[in-house]
């Protein structure tokens, strides 16, 4: 199925990519003309103190969000009323999750509106400017739609029996349909991502799709060299985890025609973030509940995925890796291998290493140009408040 999407894309991504909004160039510059230039940046990038203060994320975009939910219960729909169900079932009311990935990405919208006096994005009506909009909006259900096709597919090759705090889709309708409504919420993806036509976008997501494959195909076929290798597994949580944000956020930056460096900026606070995500949810998966984490807690260690609490002990305790050698069927291994982490830093470590890539995201929002635009501004501090947010929660 990987292979036959890339055949796909490889066709899309020769699509002509210059025209902007899908209207001929010389059309667009005529409608231009008659508009108010609009700039979003001036010598003063700091003045409002009161920015410096909590900034709630998910309340700048909350409608957006919505509209974005709405839009993928619709993408949903399919000709045969049980595939309907099936690829809609993580994207009904209550069931839908946090939605990070469409709050990040509109967030990173916003963050991008940056003034260029050579981009045609500086001078635009209201008209393009909402269809800007509304192309940005489609690459937040797009990642939506690839993210969630990964949570089913993986739940089937984990055999999971929850996902969300509720039974997992493969549970619930068996391996076969699951595996059918991932692939068709996939195809979705690939047709909005079509429409865009913007060979660059769709390199970038293509990219993501790929680094999604191969991060699972990393941590299924992994010798025990490299289960207790730190390298290996920064490597196997950036294909699994940070790829995909780190590719959209990039996209967002290349809609709005930013240039390269603003780009890469967009790209390291997705990257740093989804990496500094990852590395809590490592430590939740042995510290959290069933209850908190809407699945089973100890699930990596249990099937036997090492993640960095337990790569860290293993460093402090050489021994450790016998034991996991021996692998983690017979439940007292598993014991052991927690009784070496509780008296280790592996734990701290982890933390700490969050923290770091916490900053790193920080550090890509606070390079971005300055503005005095109140708007950017807000999404920026939205995003760095973010990094937080997201490092500190406990389910």
């Amino acid at each position: 199925m990987t292979y036959l999407f890339s055949r796909v894309i490889s066709r899309i991504s020769g699509t002509p990519g210059k025209a902007l909004f899908g209207y001929p160039q010389q059309h667009c510059q005529s409608l231009f003309f008659s508009t108010t230039c609009h700039s979003s940046t001036d010598s003063n990038p700091k003045g409002d103190a009161s920015l410096q203060e909590k900034v709630d994320p998910y309340s700048l975009v909350a409608d957006e969000i919505s509209l974005v939910s709405k839009r993928l219960r619709s993408s949903s729909v399919a000709k045969v009323p049980e595939l309907t169900s099936a690829a809609g079932y993580f994207f009904k009311e209550g069931v839908e999750g946090k939605r990070t990935c469409s709050m990040v990405l509109l967030l990173m919208a916003t963050a991008m509106d940056i003034h260029r006096p050579e981009s045609p994005f500086n001078c635009i009506g209201d008209a393009l400017r909402n269809e800007l909009r509304r192309r940005q909006r489609l690459i937040a259900e797009i990642t939506e739609m690839i993210h969630v096709t990964s949570l089913i597919h993986d739940d089937i090759l984990d055999d999971a029996d929850t996902r969300r705090g509720i039974g997992s889709l493969n549970f619930v309708v068996g391996n076969k349909l699951a595996v059918l409504a991932g692939d068709f919420l996939l195809f979705r993806a690939l047709g909005a991502l079509a429409s865009l036509k913007n060979t660059e976008v769709v390199s970038l997501l293509v990219t993501a799709v790929e680094n999604l494959v191969t991060g699972e195909t990393m941590q299924m076929a992994a010798t025990i060299e490299q289960r207790c290798s730190m390298e290996y597994y920064m490597q196997k949580t950036y294909n699994k985890t940070a790829s995909l944000i780190s590719n959209s956020c990039k996209a967002m930056a290349i809609l709005s025609d930013q240039t390269p460096a603003v780009a890469k900026l967009a790209f390291e606070y997705g990257k740093n973030l989804g990496l500094a995500y990852q590395f809590i949810d490592d430590i939740l998966d042995i510290t959290g509940t069933s209850a908190s984490l809407g699945k089973g807690s100890l699930s990596d260690i249990r099937q036997g995925i090492i993640t960095a609490p337990i790569l860290f002990a293993m460093e402090e305790f050489p021994q450790l890796q016998a034991v996991i050698e021996q692998g983690f069927k017979n439940p007292a291994n598993v014991d052991t291998a927690l009784e070496y982490l509780w008296k280790s830093h592996g734990i701290q470590r982890t933390r700490e290493l969050a923290a770091k890539h916490a900053s790193l995201a920080v550090a890509a929002i606070n390079s971005l140009p300055e503005t005095s635009s109140i708007d950017v501004r807000k999404s920026r501090q939205a995003l760095v408040n973010l990094t937080q947010i997201l490092t500190t929660r406990n389910k």
